[in-house]
């Protein structure tokens, strides 16, 4: 199976000495964010977590544990690094800094399991699409030789982005390809790929890849193992990608995006990052009277069948 720590919360920037705690005791507890006494327990073991996948802004404080995690488990690290300021990322440290980051997780790691995140693309005055063009050529050339795969994806607007960003816009379709084929142009040269997340199938048309950024291909190309997972429910309608088991949780992330979807408003998020005790098993708080815990049955998904060289 593979463990997700990024959907919910950015656990590496926040979180890593509780993520280590967690790993050393072999188990994690996570609440059911639509039922909040419903408790999963994932057993942290790598007889049965094939991948440990890493989404974050933030990897830094991970890096001291890399070497600790190589040991038993594979990683796959997608790592967001966009040219906005503190006017739209108020918490996010200096990219200048985040890029340099970036290549020390690539060494630690290997190119294959990084993946760089330019996303959500939004529209403004300020960040025009010229300005994404000169900080995506400025990026690219940063990463050059640390990362083979960039993913994009232009802003969506759910309700939450709408009350905490009201001046944003959705991406219109014409300056999404204008972007798309730049971005796969500027991309090639500096010998990466860009695969776009959950966006208009046409824009392949420009040598971007509209397959997903989670995708079994990719997690086998990243960690170099062969999968078979069982059937399950996608994230989103026509999305690819394998992502379960996240033991994130929501209304936890400090970074204050103004573009997040996983925050509902800062004063909830100030008062639940209040009640983290890194040696809890749950993230936020501790098990409470009513709680009810379901293991979850997790399994390998390797796929260690013999195959016959031809």
């Amino acid at each position: 199976m593979i463990l997700n720590t990024g959907s919910r919360t950015d656990i590496p920037a926040y979180y890593s000495k509780w993520f280590m705690n967690r790993v050393r005791e072999g188990f994690v507890l996570v609440r059911n964010p639509f039922d909040a006494r419903h408790v999963t327990r994932y057993e942290i073991n790598p007889d049965i977590v094939d991948i440990l996948a890493f989404c974050t802004k933030n990897p830094a404080p991970m890096l001291q544990h890399l070497e600790e995690l190589k040991k038993n488990y594979r990683m796959i690290w997608h790592v967001t690094i966009t040219p906005y300021g503190k006017d739209i990322e108020p918490n996010v440290p200096d990219k200048h800094h985040m890029l340099q980051v970036f290549q020390s997780l690539s060494r630690a790691i290997g190119k294959d399991a990084c993946f760089w995140r330019y996303d959500p693309v939004f529209i403004s005055d300020k960040y025009s699409i010229a300005y994404h063009m000169r900080a995506f050529e400025t990026m690219c050339s940063a990463l050059e030789g640390f990362v083979s795969i960039v993913v994009v994806s232009f802003i969506d607007l759910y309700e939450k982005t709408k009350r905490n960003f009201p001046e944003v816009h959705e991406v219109s379709l014409s300056d999404q390809e204008t972007l798309a084929q730049y971005f796969q142009q500027t991309a090639s040269r500096h010998g990466m790929k860009v695969h776009v997340c959950m966006e208009n199938a046409s824009l392949s048309r420009f040598g971007v890849d509209t397959s997903g950024c989670f995708t079994q291909q990719l997690l086998e190309r990243a960690t170099h193992v062969t999968l078979n997972p069982p059937f399950m429910q996608r994230a989103r309608p026509g999305c690819a990608c394998l992502l379960s088991a996240d033991i994130g949780a929501y209304n936890t992330c400090g970074h204050f995006c103004r573009y997040c979807y996983a925050n509902y408003d800062k004063e909830t998020v100030m008062r639940n990052m209040s009640l983290h005790d890194a040696n809890s098993p749950l993230l936020i708080g501790h098990l409470e009277e009513g709680d009810k815990i379901f293991v979850h049955k997790g399994k390998s998904w390797l796929d260690r069948r013999m195959r016959l060289e031809l």
